[in-house]
């Protein structure tokens, strides 16, 4: 493991862990390829970092949220396949064709704009993805509107290559939802309709829970976000989970620790109150590391010594205290609050459930002041 930092605070990414993961994958559903979501800064864990170790496992191409994400690995040294997931402001159009990116589109003026800027540039033609609108109604060209834009691309074929067409479920961790059905349904509608006009151009329609669950949607690649960071993508699919390895794990060292008797108020608006003498425990980390103010109120606990204490009291912006009751504890103590010590675990899932959200939301907060240390399992 790389050196922990001077702060009593830091995150480690396994990137041994995170190659198990994305190698799981591509064996699950092979013979389709995997390109791995690294959008949202690797969804917390360093994108750079784990761009480089997704390609090492074999991944076959990256997928990013904006540009600015894309140029950052570009800007690193990553040269791999990048697709932005949706159209971006015209002002970034410039970057999208300088930096080689594969921007997804579902406007024809978008189109129009991005022909143009490759033509001003006098650059190769830039590969684009069309995404179709299921039932997500989030982003993408209703499927009425598919044909005349992939006509409108063909019209621009000296300056945009179509090479994918996607789209995205809503339910896709829930195996059983009627919406699952019904964007199949019309995704295949649209991709037969599509085949005179786009033949041999990639297909591609689900992220981690949906590989699991809608095996006949692998289709070309899957887009593999969650999974390949360790997370259970959703209660639907656990059965498919039992390999992953998480790779994130979040740690403190104890910074104060104070003997306090009964009936004293911990945190702020003394929310918690002892009632028993115990042992306190300061940690340096906070919400404004992505520790949730109210996960004390819902059963939060960190591993010390082996042993969960309770979060007592709310957490502050950068600072935590735990219950440690009549057990030694001495400050420079390390405190697990997500990973393993000894014989017992936190997962990021147990943080999600307890706070009625999910997974990504988790290692997605915890934030940029929280370094990060980049290790390997052996």
């Amino acid at each position: 493991m790389g050196a922990e930092p001077t702060r009593w605070a830091w995150a480690v990414v396994d990137l041994d862990a995170y190659a198990h993961n994305v190698a799981l994958l591509r064996t699950m559903v092979a013979p389709s390829g995997v390109w791995t979501v690294v959008k949202a800064d690797a969804y917390g864990h360093g994108a750079v970092p784990i761009a480089r170790a997704a390609l090492e496992a074999g991944a076959d191409g990256l997928c990013v949220a904006i540009t600015a994400e894309a140029i950052e690995l570009r800007e690193a040294g990553v040269d791999a396949p990048i697709l932005v997931f949706s159209e971006q402001p015209v002002e970034e159009i410039a970057d999208i064709v300088r930096f080689g990116l594969i921007p997804t589109v579902y406007r024809l003026d978008y189109v129009t704009a991005l022909a143009a800027e490759v033509r001003r540039v006098g650059a190769e033609a830039l590969p684009v993805h069309l995404k179709v609108d299921t039932g997500m109604h989030r982003v993408g060209a209703d499927p009425d509107e598919v044909s005349s834009l992939v006509a409108h691309i063909a019209s621009n074929a000296d300056a945009l290559r179509l090479t994918g067409v996607y789209t995205h479920f809503a339910a896709a961790d829930v195996p059983d939802h009627p919406a699952n059905r019904l964007q199949s349904e019309r995704f295949a509608a649209v991709i037969d309709a599509l085949r005179p006009l786009a033949d041999g151009v990639a297909v591609h329609a689900v992220n981690s829970a949906g590989a699991m669950s809608m095996p006949a949607e692998r289709r070309s690649f899957i887009r593999a976000g969650i999974a390949t960071y360790g997370i259970i993508p959703g209660d639907g699919v656990v059965e498919h989970c039992a390999s992953l390895r998480p790779v994130l794990s979040l740690h403190a060292r104890v910074s104060r620790v104070q003997r306090i008797g009964a009936g004293e108020g911990v945190s702020y608006g003394h929310r918690f109150v002892t009632d028993k003498p115990t042992t306190i425990a300061t940690l340096p980390i906070g919400y404004a590391d992505g520790v949730p103010r109210r996960l004390w109120s819902e059963g939060g606990a960190v591993l010390i010594g082996g042993k969960r204490r309770r979060i007592t009291g709310v957490v502050t912006m950068d600072q935590m205290m735990v219950d440690c009751g009549d057990d030694p504890v001495v400050v420079g103590d390390e405190a697990v609050l997500i990973g393993r010590q000894g014989d017992e675990q936190i997962r990021s899932e147990d943080w999600a459930r307890a706070l009625d959200t999910i997974g990504y939301e988790i290692t997605c907060g915890i934030g940029p002041r929280v370094p990060r240390v980049y290790a390997r399992s052996v």
